[in-house]
């Protein structure tokens, strides 16, 4: 009868995940209702007297969203190392779809970088109304919300592979994974659904479509900084196959 082992590289990718998991997650809290919320509003006009006038915030925005970037590189690449011997395959793919979710962020950072060139006073701009000009910023700024809902079930789906995977390693606790599992599964057929029909926003809020997966993700962090990773039980059978 095999015994679970965790090894070192392990509990380090472990540490690493919980504090990247807590990063992230204050990355988007802070940016989106210190900088975004407040700034961008449905009228392109006022949106544009907000960014002029809150330029500095506004580039913040932009670092927040390459911070968010590289912290979700770092932890796809330490659930990769805690996961493997999982499923190398599973933990592979996994990684691949967060890879994709990461590289959105990149496009957002663009959409909103090229909001801000919009509303600057580079001389070539003089060639549009500045009606015109509020309007396109705009139309930047929600296609980087667009992108978002793109890569939501690149997310979802990295998630739930995850989440599959911690439990049948059993390196949580059963029932975090199995919410980890079905918040996931919530995530990818809001955005699908939400791709397909628009209007989907008003049967369920927006604000539905990930918050459980958010949640997991708060919790799975904080219990990996704090906890760790939960061996199998003494003369308990080990679910992996060495």
């Amino acid at each position: 009868m095999t015994i679970s082992v965790i090894d070192q590289a392990q509990r380090k990718a472990a540490k690493a995940a919980g504090i990247t998991f807590l990063l992230a997650i204050a990355i988007v809290v802070f940016s989106n209702y210190s900088i975004t919320f407040r700034l961008i509003v449905p009228d392109a006009a006022e949106t544009a007297r907000n960014i002029i006038a809150n330029q500095t915030l506004f580039r913040i925005n932009i670092v927040c969203n390459l911070i968010y970037l590289v912290a979700v590189i770092v932890m796809f690449t330490s659930l990769y190392v805690i996961l493997k011997p999982a499923n190398k395959n599973l933990a592979l793919a996994a990684a691949f779809f967060r890879l994709i979710y990461a590289l959105i962020w990149g496009i957002i950072a663009l959409n909103i970088f090229g909001a801000l060139r919009l509303l600057g006073d580079a001389t070539y701009l003089s060639a549009f109304e500045a009606e015109q000009l509020q309007t396109l910023a705009r139309l930047h700024l929600k296609s980087s919300w667009d992108a978002y809902y793109i890569g939501l079930p690149f997310w979802g789906l990295a998630s739930a592979v995850c989440s599959y995977l911690f439990l049948r390693s059993r390196y949580i606790p059963k029932v975090m994974a199995v919410f980890g599992i079905i918040s996931s599964v919530w995530c990818v057929i809001c955005a699908f659904i939400f791709i397909i029909f628009p209007n989907f926003e008003k049967t369920i809020s927006l604000s539905f479509f990930d918050m459980p997966l958010v949640i997991f993700e708060v919790l799975l962090g904080f219990w990996l900084l704090i906890k760790g990773l939960k061996p199998a039980k003494l003369g308990q059978p080990n679910p992996i196959k060495q």
